[in-house]
Protein backbone atom coordinates (compact mmCIF):
# COMPACT_ATOMS: atom_id res chain seq x y z
CA UNK A 1 0.00 0.00 0.00
CA UNK A 2 1.21 3.58 -0.70
CA UNK A 3 0.53 4.08 2.91
CA UNK A 4 2.60 1.87 4.20
CA UNK A 5 5.15 2.92 1.72
CA UNK A 6 5.57 6.70 2.82
CA UNK A 7 5.40 5.88 5.75
CA UNK A 8 8.34 3.50 5.70
CA UNK A 9 10.25 5.65 3.13
CA UNK A 10 13.44 7.67 4.63
CA UNK A 11 13.18 11.38 4.67
CA UNK A 12 14.13 14.33 5.59
CA UNK A 13 11.87 17.59 6.68
CA UNK A 14 13.35 20.63 5.88
CA UNK A 15 10.52 23.23 6.12
CA UNK A 16 9.09 22.98 10.20
CA UNK A 17 8.23 26.07 11.72
CA UNK A 18 8.29 23.84 15.36
CA UNK A 19 6.34 26.88 17.20
CA UNK A 20 4.08 25.48 14.18
CA UNK A 21 3.93 21.66 15.99
CA UNK A 22 2.29 23.05 19.10
CA UNK A 23 -0.80 21.12 19.50
CA UNK A 24 -4.08 22.11 21.34
CA UNK A 25 -3.45 18.98 23.69
CA UNK A 26 0.35 20.79 24.50
CA UNK A 27 -0.71 24.19 24.84
CA UNK A 28 -3.57 23.26 27.56
CA UNK A 29 -0.98 21.53 29.59
CA UNK A 30 1.97 24.07 29.13
CA UNK A 31 -0.82 26.96 29.76
CA UNK A 32 -1.99 25.36 33.20
CA UNK A 33 1.92 24.23 34.17
CA UNK A 34 2.70 27.83 33.53
CA UNK A 35 -0.59 29.83 34.69
CA UNK A 36 -1.04 31.30 31.13
CA UNK A 37 -4.43 32.26 30.84
CA UNK A 38 -5.39 31.61 27.04
CA UNK A 39 -8.97 32.53 25.27
CA UNK A 40 -9.96 28.92 24.48
CA UNK A 41 -12.00 26.50 27.21
CA UNK A 42 -11.22 23.66 25.59
CA UNK A 43 -9.55 21.68 23.05
CA UNK A 44 -12.24 21.72 20.44
CA UNK A 45 -12.45 25.49 20.88
CA UNK A 46 -8.76 25.83 19.47
CA UNK A 47 -9.16 23.75 16.89
CA UNK A 48 -12.16 25.45 15.65
CA UNK A 49 -9.91 28.57 16.15
CA UNK A 50 -7.57 26.77 13.33
CA UNK A 51 -10.03 27.13 10.67
CA UNK A 52 -8.37 30.57 8.60
CA UNK A 53 -8.19 31.43 5.18
CA UNK A 54 -5.25 33.43 4.63
CA UNK A 55 -1.31 33.62 6.04
CA UNK A 56 -2.37 36.41 8.83
CA UNK A 57 -5.28 34.96 10.20
CA UNK A 58 -2.92 32.16 10.83
CA UNK A 59 -0.27 34.26 12.36
CA UNK A 60 -2.35 35.57 14.78
CA UNK A 61 -3.41 32.43 16.06
CA UNK A 62 0.08 31.32 16.19
CA UNK A 63 1.50 33.87 17.68
CA UNK A 64 -1.02 33.67 20.55
CA UNK A 65 -0.14 30.21 21.02
CA UNK A 66 3.67 30.76 21.65
CA UNK A 67 2.84 32.62 24.66
CA UNK A 68 2.43 29.37 26.65
CA UNK A 69 5.89 28.96 25.71
CA UNK A 70 8.11 30.34 28.92
CA UNK A 71 10.44 28.08 30.13
CA UNK A 72 13.63 25.46 28.81
CA UNK A 73 11.93 22.95 29.99
CA UNK A 74 8.32 23.89 27.46
CA UNK A 75 11.11 24.25 24.48
CA UNK A 76 12.34 21.15 25.12
CA UNK A 77 9.00 19.35 25.41
CA UNK A 78 7.53 21.27 22.34
CA UNK A 79 10.50 19.58 20.30
CA UNK A 80 10.54 15.99 21.51
CA UNK A 81 6.65 15.84 20.72
CA UNK A 82 7.36 17.28 16.87
CA UNK A 83 10.60 14.34 17.00
CA UNK A 84 8.73 11.73 18.07
CA UNK A 85 5.71 12.37 15.62
CA UNK A 86 8.54 13.09 12.66
CA UNK A 87 10.49 9.24 13.40
CA UNK A 88 7.13 7.68 13.56
CA UNK A 89 6.57 9.17 9.73
CA UNK A 90 9.65 7.77 8.88
CA UNK A 91 11.74 11.04 9.35
CA UNK A 92 15.61 10.71 9.76
CA UNK A 93 17.08 13.87 9.95
CA UNK A 94 14.95 17.22 10.54
CA UNK A 95 16.38 20.91 9.99
CA UNK A 96 13.82 22.95 11.66
CA UNK A 97 13.20 26.57 11.77
CA UNK A 98 12.53 28.66 15.49
CA UNK A 99 11.52 32.46 15.76
CA UNK A 100 13.28 33.94 18.16
CA UNK A 101 12.14 37.20 17.92
CA UNK A 102 8.25 35.48 19.06
CA UNK A 103 9.92 35.06 22.47
CA UNK A 104 12.36 37.34 22.95
CA UNK A 105 9.71 40.39 22.01
CA UNK A 106 7.73 38.83 25.17
CA UNK A 107 10.50 38.66 27.59
CA UNK A 108 11.44 35.09 27.28
CA UNK A 109 15.60 34.96 26.77
CA UNK A 110 17.20 33.73 23.29
CA UNK A 111 19.10 31.34 25.83
CA UNK A 112 16.14 29.78 26.87
CA UNK A 113 14.90 29.34 23.49
CA UNK A 114 17.62 27.85 22.37
CA UNK A 115 18.37 25.80 24.95
CA UNK A 116 15.37 24.34 25.22
CA UNK A 117 15.01 23.06 21.70
CA UNK A 118 18.92 22.49 21.64
CA UNK A 119 17.82 19.77 24.31
CA UNK A 120 14.92 18.54 22.37
CA UNK A 121 17.33 17.63 19.47
CA UNK A 122 19.78 16.02 21.78
CA UNK A 123 16.51 13.50 23.02
CA UNK A 124 15.49 13.12 19.07
CA UNK A 125 19.47 11.53 18.40
CA UNK A 126 19.13 9.92 21.57
CA UNK A 127 15.78 7.96 21.08
CA UNK A 128 15.36 7.69 17.32
CA UNK A 129 18.78 8.45 16.01
CA UNK A 130 17.78 11.27 14.52
CA UNK A 131 19.83 14.35 12.88
CA UNK A 132 18.78 17.23 13.37
CA UNK A 133 20.05 21.02 12.30
CA UNK A 134 18.44 24.19 13.65
CA UNK A 135 17.56 27.41 11.04
CA UNK A 136 16.94 30.86 13.26
CA UNK A 137 14.24 32.31 11.41
CA UNK A 138 14.08 36.50 11.32
CA UNK A 139 10.78 37.62 11.19
CA UNK A 140 9.99 39.74 8.32
CA UNK A 141 7.28 41.95 9.25
CA UNK A 142 9.52 43.30 12.05
CA UNK A 143 12.79 45.81 10.98
CA UNK A 144 15.83 45.36 9.54
CA UNK A 145 17.54 46.41 12.99
CA UNK A 146 15.62 43.72 14.79
CA UNK A 147 16.91 41.51 12.62
CA UNK A 148 20.49 42.18 13.22
CA UNK A 149 19.65 42.29 16.93
CA UNK A 150 18.80 38.67 16.79
CA UNK A 151 21.63 38.21 14.88
CA UNK A 152 23.63 39.03 17.58
CA UNK A 153 22.08 37.59 20.55
CA UNK A 154 22.70 34.41 18.74
CA UNK A 155 26.33 34.82 18.83
CA UNK A 156 26.76 32.81 21.46
CA UNK A 157 24.97 29.71 20.31
CA UNK A 158 26.23 30.41 16.63
CA UNK A 159 28.08 26.52 16.72
CA UNK A 160 25.16 25.12 16.97
CA UNK A 161 22.97 27.01 14.55
CA UNK A 162 23.30 26.10 10.64
CA UNK A 163 21.26 28.72 9.09
CA UNK A 164 18.91 31.66 9.26
CA UNK A 165 15.75 31.71 7.66
CA UNK A 166 12.88 34.57 6.59
CA UNK A 167 9.46 34.33 7.76
CA UNK A 168 5.77 35.33 8.52
CA UNK A 169 3.99 37.94 6.47
CA UNK A 170 5.30 37.83 3.02
CA UNK A 171 3.49 40.40 1.40
CA UNK A 172 4.95 43.94 1.68
CA UNK A 173 8.21 42.95 3.27
CA UNK A 174 9.98 41.32 0.14
CA UNK A 175 13.44 40.12 0.56
CA UNK A 176 15.73 42.81 -0.14
CA UNK A 177 14.31 44.53 3.30
CA UNK A 178 17.12 41.72 5.22
CA UNK A 179 19.94 41.73 2.61
CA UNK A 180 22.59 42.97 4.52
CA UNK A 181 21.14 41.27 7.62
CA UNK A 182 21.59 37.96 5.48
CA UNK A 183 25.12 39.23 4.05
CA UNK A 184 26.30 39.37 8.06
CA UNK A 185 25.08 35.91 8.51
CA UNK A 186 26.73 34.20 5.74
CA UNK A 187 29.94 35.95 6.80
CA UNK A 188 29.32 34.32 10.18
CA UNK A 189 29.43 31.19 8.20
CA UNK A 190 25.76 30.25 8.21
CA UNK A 191 23.80 28.80 5.55
CA UNK A 192 21.03 30.85 4.17
CA UNK A 193 16.84 30.12 3.32
CA UNK A 194 14.10 32.36 2.86
CA UNK A 195 10.44 32.31 2.27
CA UNK A 196 9.64 33.52 -1.71
CA UNK A 197 6.81 32.93 -3.95
CA UNK A 198 4.19 31.73 -1.45
CA UNK A 199 2.12 35.04 -1.53
CA UNK A 200 4.72 37.29 -2.79
CA UNK A 201 5.37 37.27 -6.48
CA UNK A 202 8.26 35.61 -8.40
CA UNK A 203 10.24 38.84 -8.22
CA UNK A 204 10.59 37.91 -4.57
CA UNK A 205 11.72 34.94 -5.34
CA UNK A 206 14.44 36.67 -7.63
CA UNK A 207 15.60 38.73 -4.53
CA UNK A 208 15.70 36.29 -2.25
CA UNK A 209 17.89 34.80 -5.34
CA UNK A 210 20.18 37.89 -6.28
CA UNK A 211 20.01 39.61 -2.91
CA UNK A 212 19.86 37.08 -0.33
CA UNK A 213 22.10 34.91 -1.98
CA UNK A 214 20.21 32.17 -0.46
CA UNK A 215 21.41 28.31 -0.62
CA UNK A 216 17.55 27.33 -0.31
CA UNK A 217 13.77 28.60 -1.57
CA UNK A 218 11.02 28.17 1.23
CA UNK A 219 7.82 27.43 -0.53
CA UNK A 220 8.61 28.86 -4.21
CA UNK A 221 5.09 28.02 -5.78
CA UNK A 222 5.02 30.94 -7.69
CA UNK A 223 7.73 30.78 -9.24
CA UNK A 224 6.35 28.36 -11.86
CA UNK A 225 4.34 31.65 -12.85
CA UNK A 226 7.91 32.26 -14.61
CA UNK A 227 9.13 29.69 -16.93
CA UNK A 228 12.32 31.52 -16.90
CA UNK A 229 12.74 31.98 -13.49
CA UNK A 230 11.64 27.81 -13.48
CA UNK A 231 14.07 26.86 -16.01
CA UNK A 232 16.91 28.59 -13.75
CA UNK A 233 15.54 26.76 -10.46
CA UNK A 234 16.06 23.79 -12.65
CA UNK A 235 19.55 24.49 -13.65
CA UNK A 236 20.92 25.46 -10.75
CA UNK A 237 19.52 22.68 -8.49
CA UNK A 238 18.20 24.96 -6.31
CA UNK A 239 15.76 23.08 -3.55
CA UNK A 240 12.51 24.05 -2.90
CA UNK A 241 10.84 22.80 0.43
CA UNK A 242 6.59 22.66 -0.32
CA UNK A 243 4.35 22.04 2.14
CA UNK A 244 0.88 21.06 0.27
CA UNK A 245 -1.24 20.76 3.22
CA UNK A 246 0.00 24.62 4.02
CA UNK A 247 -0.14 25.44 0.52
CA UNK A 248 -4.34 24.44 0.66
CA UNK A 249 -5.20 25.79 4.26
CA UNK A 250 -3.44 29.46 3.30
CA UNK A 251 -5.24 29.35 -0.20
CA UNK A 252 -2.32 29.21 -2.11
CA UNK A 253 -4.08 26.44 -3.81
CA UNK A 254 -7.58 26.28 -3.88
CA UNK A 255 -7.97 22.43 -4.11
CA UNK A 256 -5.07 20.08 -3.55
CA UNK A 257 -6.58 18.44 -7.39
CA UNK A 258 -4.82 21.75 -8.34
CA UNK A 259 -1.50 21.35 -6.32
CA UNK A 260 1.94 21.78 -8.78
CA UNK A 261 3.80 19.11 -7.17
CA UNK A 262 4.08 17.01 -9.58
CA UNK A 263 4.39 19.92 -12.12
CA UNK A 264 7.57 21.28 -10.44
CA UNK A 265 8.97 17.61 -10.56
CA UNK A 266 7.94 17.22 -14.01
CA UNK A 267 9.51 21.06 -14.71
CA UNK A 268 12.90 19.47 -13.00
CA UNK A 269 12.87 21.33 -9.96
CA UNK A 270 14.33 19.69 -6.69
CA UNK A 271 11.06 20.07 -4.90
CA UNK A 272 10.32 18.58 -1.56
CA UNK A 273 7.58 17.58 0.67
CA UNK A 274 7.72 19.42 4.19
CA UNK A 275 5.04 19.80 6.97
CA UNK A 276 5.55 23.86 8.01
CA UNK A 277 3.14 24.25 10.66
CA UNK A 278 1.73 20.37 10.81
CA UNK A 279 -0.56 21.60 14.15
CA UNK A 280 -2.73 24.17 12.40
CA UNK A 281 -2.34 22.86 9.07
CA UNK A 282 -3.74 19.56 9.48
CA UNK A 283 -1.22 17.05 9.20
CA UNK A 284 2.77 15.88 9.36
CA UNK A 285 5.38 15.08 6.63
CA UNK A 286 3.80 11.58 6.12
CA UNK A 287 0.14 13.01 5.70
CA UNK A 288 1.67 15.70 3.40
CA UNK A 289 3.01 13.13 0.95
CA UNK A 290 -0.32 11.23 0.94
CA UNK A 291 -2.20 14.36 0.06
CA UNK A 292 -0.36 15.14 -2.77
CA UNK A 293 0.17 11.42 -3.77
CA UNK A 294 -3.65 10.58 -3.71
CA UNK A 295 -4.53 14.34 -5.27
CA UNK A 296 -1.64 14.31 -7.73
CA UNK A 297 -1.31 10.47 -9.01
CA UNK A 298 2.05 10.40 -7.84
CA UNK A 299 3.74 6.60 -8.27
CA UNK A 300 6.15 5.16 -5.52
CA UNK A 301 8.91 6.57 -8.45
CA UNK A 302 7.52 10.28 -7.45
CA UNK A 303 7.62 9.64 -3.68
CA UNK A 304 11.33 8.31 -3.91
CA UNK A 305 12.11 10.98 -5.86
CA UNK A 306 10.92 13.60 -3.50
CA UNK A 307 12.93 11.81 -0.53
CA UNK A 308 15.63 11.74 -2.64
CA UNK A 309 15.38 15.56 -3.40
CA UNK A 310 15.34 15.85 0.49
CA UNK A 311 18.51 14.51 1.70
CA UNK A 312 20.30 16.56 -1.24
CA UNK A 313 18.84 19.85 -0.31
CA UNK A 314 19.47 19.16 3.20
CA UNK A 315 22.54 20.81 5.07
CA UNK A 316 24.26 17.30 5.69
CA UNK A 317 27.83 16.94 4.75
CA UNK A 318 28.08 14.87 1.56
CA UNK A 319 29.37 11.49 3.03
CA UNK A 320 25.97 11.86 5.53
CA UNK A 321 23.78 12.69 2.38
CA UNK A 322 25.48 9.57 0.40
CA UNK A 323 24.67 7.42 3.30
CA UNK A 324 21.19 8.10 3.54
CA UNK A 325 20.18 7.83 0.27
CA UNK A 326 22.15 4.52 -0.43
CA UNK A 327 19.57 3.41 2.89
CA UNK A 328 16.64 4.97 0.59
CA UNK A 329 17.36 2.99 -2.81
CA UNK A 330 17.88 -0.34 -0.33
CA UNK A 331 14.37 0.53 0.86
CA UNK A 332 12.83 1.21 -2.40
CA UNK A 333 14.12 -1.66 -4.37
CA UNK A 334 12.67 -3.84 -1.43
CA UNK A 335 9.18 -2.70 -1.47
CA UNK A 336 8.81 -3.53 -5.38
Amino acid sequence: MTKDFIAGLPKAELHLHIEGSLEPELMFALATRNNIAIPYASVEEVRAAYSFSRLQDFLDIYYAGANVLQAQEDFRDLAVAYFDRAAADGVVHAEIMFDPQTHTDRGIAFGTVIEGLLAGMAEAKARHGMTTKLILSFLRHLDEAAAFATLDAAEPWLDRIDAVGLDSSELGHPPEKFARVFAAARARGLRLVAHAGEEGPPDYVYQALDLLHIDRLDHGNRSLEDPVLTARLARTGMTLTVCPLSNLKLCVVDDMANHPIDRMLKAGLRATINSDDPAYFGGYIADNYRAAASARGLDRDDLALLARNSFLGSFLPDDAVAAHLAKLDAYVEASR
